[in-house]
């Protein structure tokens, strides 16, 4: 289901408060599906929240988020309880994949293993289909051989690979990713982003936080610029690298030229 604006991932009003610091401050965002959406900013500016609020990770103060027709709405003012939300994220999870920093595999199961836990538990899969579709989804990432390795035997590179291959088990219809390159050596970030670019090529919807700017600039769709817990200013990779209406992003770009 599509909002009525075309959106998959609609935001509106959103704030949150981490006791008494307003991490996100009146977010309105939508995003389009097969749409590659890059939030940049200062850390600490409210990006990571944000993701997980789209992944109901985070209750909401106030606001609401609508994500392929169901609502996540928890505020003090309304009379949605705890259990609602949490009903609901769970169904929002089962289509919306979020890959995180460090990784997050199962240390103890293979990259099989890990590719193949949710399904099973989660969508009833059977071992051989999800075994299937783990193989499949490793030689998309370029992980064929490594199926039986555990994630020490890996480099960061290739565990967050493994990741998105996780991400991807649940045949999710968007996917959050939070830094996913941040971990990572310089020379294992392209390999990342390649698998995104890849996913971008196929029709994925996606959301990025990140602070690789030539991938933003290359790749994107929007670019939302984020500073102390709101949204600055959303364009185009063009209008803002080459002509941004806010001197803050104009201010904050200077220390990626």
């Amino acid at each position: 289901m599509i909002s009525a604006t075309g959106a998959y991932i609609s935001i509106k009003n959103l704030s949150k408060r981490h006791g008494n610091l307003e991490v996100l401050r009146n977010i309105n965002l939508e995003v389009t599906p097969g749409e590659l959406t890059v939030l940049i900013g200062p850390s600490g500016c409210g990006k990571s929240t944000l993701l997980r609020c789209l992944n109901g990770l985070e209750t909401l103060d106030s606001g609401t988020i609508v994500i392929n027709g169901v609502v996540l709405e928890k505020n003090k003012n309304s009379s949605h309880s705890q259990s609602d939300f949490d009903k609901k994220a769970r169904a929002i999870r089962e289509n919306v994949g979020m890959v995180f920093q460090n990784f997050n595999l199962f240390p103890h199961l293979t990259l099989l293993e890990n590719i193949t836990k949710a399904p099973i538990v989660v969508k009833k899969m059977t071992q051989k289909e999800a075994k299937e579709k783990a193989k499949d989804l490793l030689a998309k990432v370029g992980l064929s051989t490594h199926a039986d390795h555990y994630p020490c035997q890996l480099s960061g590179g290739q565990q967050q690979r493994a990741a998105i291959a996780r991400a991807l088990a649940m045949s999710p219809k968007a996917i959050l990713y939070d830094e996913p390159t941040s971990a990572l050596d310089p020379g294992l970030v392209h390999e990342v982003l390649q698998v995104m670019r890849t996913l971008d090529n196929e029709g994925m919807t996606q959301i990025v936080v990140t602070h690789e700017m030539r991938f933003a600039r290359d790749v994107a769709d929007h670019i939302v610029h984020m500073q102390d817990g709101k949204i600055v200013e959303i364009g185009t990779p063009e209008q803002i690298f080459t002509s941004p209406s806010d001197d803050r992003t104009r201010h904050f770009l200077r220390n990626f030229n």
